[in-house]
C-alpha cells in the first residue's frame, strides 16, 4: 500500500516509522527544509513540497496513493490537503488530524475527510475510558454514514452479562467488532458469551449512541428488585 503523509514533524515521522515496518510504501512531505530528515526515517520517501499545491502534489504522484494522512500542526493546511487528495486525486482513504477540537465539525466528507483524528479528544476519551464502566465512550469519528467507534465497560450489574452475542437484539445501525477482555481480545461470534467486566467496541450511527448505552447498561433483575 502507497500512502503519502503531509507533515513530517513528530507526528509525521511516528506514523511512517509504524508503516514501514508493517511493508508499506510511505511519503513524507512537508515546505519546511528543517523538517526534512531523511536520516531520522531512512526507508521513507522524502518531498520538500507545500502540500497544498497542486503542483507539488502531482510531483508526488498522489493519484497512485491508496491512503493520504494530513498531519500537519494546522488544522487549515489539513482540511485543504484533505480536499485535493479526495477530489482532485481520487485517493480512498483520507485519514486526517484535528488539532483544535473546535474545528472537529469541518473535518467530514465535504472536505473530503474520510476519518478525523483528534488528539485532544482520544486522550480525553482514553482517561473516561479508564475510569468508566457502564458509560459510553466515543474514541473515534468516521466521516461518511456519520459513525463512530465507540467503547463500553459492560457493568456486573447489566442484563447482558452472561448472555451469547447472538441473542442481543442489538439497535439498527450499530455492529459489535471487538471484545477485550483481560488481555484477550476476542472477534464476537455469535455464540460468544458476554460477560462482566468486558470492553465491548462498536461502529455505531450517532443516533444510536444512545439506544445502545441504555442497552447495555440496564440492570439484571435481581431477588431484591
Amino acid at each position: 500500500m502507497r500512502v503519502a503523509i503531509a507533515g513530517a514533524g513528530a507526528v509525521g515521522r511516528s506514523i511512517a516509522a509504524e508503516l514501514l515496518e508493517n511493508g508499506h510504501e510511505v511519503l513524507l512531505i512537508d515546505k519546511a527544509p528543517t523538517a526534512i530528515s531523511v536520516e531520522r526515517v531512512p526507508m521513507a520517501e522524502w518531498l520538500l513540497a507545500d502540500a497544498c499545491e497542486i503542483t507539488s502534489l502531482d510531483e508526488a504522484a498522489l493519484q497512485r496513493c491508496n491512503v493520504v494522512i494530513a498531519s500537519t500542526g494546522d488544522d487549515k493546511v489539513n482540511l485543504v490537503v484533505s480536499l485535493l487528495a479526495k477530489t482532485e486525486y481520487g485517493v480512498p482513504r483520507v485519514v486526517a488530524r484535528v488539532n483544535n477540537p473546535k474545528n472537529e465539525w469541518l473535518f467530514n466528507e465535504s472536505w473530503g475527510v474520510d476519518v478525523a483524528v483528534s488528539t485532544p479528544r482520544l486522550m480525553s476519551a482514553l482517561v473516561e475510558e479508564a475510569v468508566s464502566v457502564g458509560d459510553l465512550v466515543r474514541l473515534l469519528r468516521f466521516s461518511h454514514g456519520d459513525a463512530n467507534l465507540v467503547e463500553l465497560t459492560l457493568p456486573p450489574e447489566s442484563a447482558l452479562a452472561g448472555i451469547r452475542v447472538s441473542d442481543v437484539d442489538w439497535p439498527e445501525d450499530t455492529s459489535l467488532v471487538t471484545i477485550i477482555r483481560g488481555t484477550r481480545v476476542l472477534t464476537p461470534s455469535p455464540e460468544e458469551t458476554l460477560e462482566a467486566g468486558d470492553e465491548l467496541l462498536f461502529v455505531a450511527a450517532q443516533a444510536r449512541e444512545e439506544q445502545l448505552e441504555d442497552l447495555l447498561s440496564v440492570r439484571r433483575e435481581t431477588a431484591e428488585d
